[in-house]
């Protein structure tokens, strides 16, 4: 027995239905769509989220405050998760390669949580003020990458 052998299970291909061929077919006069209403008529398809005329849950839920659509996505990293990884140089692209962050995003920005014992050259597209601070006093390097 090989893969060329096997066969299809009985009932596992059914023939296309043709539909409006005909009273003797079973799926003449209103091929299978019924009588009257919205779904008999053709270009019948309507809008995600339209609900039949009622007032859609998107329109009925209330809205706050401004979304920003073009807004930028950082991945994140702290002092500490810096300091637990013990380089001289970081990067983001040995923090990928390391598992630190998984996906980049927009870039990467490094807050300030936690403390460096010794001092760090640390490349990022973002700093928030406390990390730049604290990456200096430790003696180390900040490099703000383009983007």
């Amino acid at each position: 027995m090989n893969l060329s052998s096997i066969g299809v299970p009985p009932g596992q291909r059914h023939p296309r239905k043709r539909v409006g061929r005909g009273m003797g077919s079973g799926h003449g006069k209103t091929s299978a769509r019924g009588h009257k209403g919205q779904l008999s008529r053709a270009g019948s398809g309507h809008r995600r989220g339209f609900e039949g005329g009622q007032m859609p849950l998107q329109r009925r839920l209330p809205k706050r405050g401004f979304r920003n659509i073009f807004r930028k996505r950082f991945a994140i990293i702290n002092l500490k998760q810096i300091a637990k990884l013990g380089e001289a140089a970081i990067s983001p692209e040995l923090l990928v390669t390391r598992g630190v962050i998984k996906d980049l995003r927009a870039g990467l920005k490094v807050l300030g949580e936690g403390d460096l014992k010794g001092p760090v050259s640390v490349a990022a597209h973002r700093f928030s003020q406390s990390a730049r601070d604290k990456i200096l006093k430790a003696g180390g390097k900040v490099e703000v990458l383009a983007g």
